[in-house]
């Protein structure tokens, strides 16, 4: 079983991307584009929604409400490190 890196901070960035920074230090940027299409995530659409983006308490994901949230594998693999 792999097991990935906390999450330490998110910030929201514009055209719906997370700046995500892990624990390890590393940093990634994760696009919730494709996201969008999926009815669990149809409250990303709305920008004020959007930015309310916040760690979880135990740093194994982020989260908006009790409904929505991406994991911290999820935002590992799928993130991108930036230049």
């Amino acid at each position: 079983m792999t097991v990935y890196p906390k999450v330490k901070s998110v910030k929201p960035l514009s055209k719906k991307q997370l700046l995500v920074t892990f624990i390890t230090g590393d940093i990634k940027v994760y696009d919730c584009i494709p996201l969008l299409n999926e009815p669990s995530f149809y409250p990303l659409q709305d920008d004020v929604f959007f930015k309310n983006v916040h760690v979880d308490g135990t740093g194994y994901g982020i989260i908006w409400n009790d409904y929505v949230d991406l994991s911290e594998s999820e935002l590992w693999i799928n993130g991108r490190i930036e230049p």
